[in-house]
């Protein structure tokens, strides 16, 4: 399995929480052809809204992938966005600033928020473990469920 990151503002997020689904890099479908099923996705929001929402710098929403292959869906006539189906877990929204020393993708702590410029990348399992630890409570369930 492959872990994630997403960057994606708050109001994106729930949107796909409430879907239950993910997009990424503007409904681009490169990135979500890389993921398999049961891979972990963390979302980063460094907004609530897009594209003038709020600073928020938060890990918005955790996941893992729930299907085998991205899925195109026509949301307007010109915006056929590409998903992934996502089974979320209940977790707390979690500031990212009291996590930057223990986060090991982010090699320049005074700038930390260039990783994030990449829209979705990987990290390893340490990095997983330090936000699903911070997001999640021990009796967490998949959200809906």
């Amino acid at each position: 399995m492959t872990n994630w990151i997403n960057t994606v503002s708050r109001d994106h997020v729930e949107r796909g929480v409430r879907g239950r689904f993910t997009q990424a890099n503007h409904g681009k479908p490169h990135m979500l052809r890389k993921m398999s099923r049961g891979d972990w996705i963390v979302f980063y929001s460094p907004k609530t809204a897009y594209p003038d929402g709020e600073p928020l710098q938060a890990f918005t929403a955790i996941g893992q992938v729930a299907d085998d292959e991205p899925y195109q869906v026509e949301v307007a006539p010109d915006f056929q966005p590409w998903r992934r189906n996502v089974d979320f877990l209940d977790c707390a929204e979690t500031p990212i600033r009291p996590l930057l020393d223990d986060l090991e993708f982010i090699e320049d702590k005074a700038r930390w928020g260039y990783k994030f410029r990449f829209g979705v990348f990987r990290i390893d399992d340490h990095d997983l473990e330090v936000i699903r630890s911070a997001m999640v409570t021990p009796t967490a369930h998949i959200a809906g469920t």
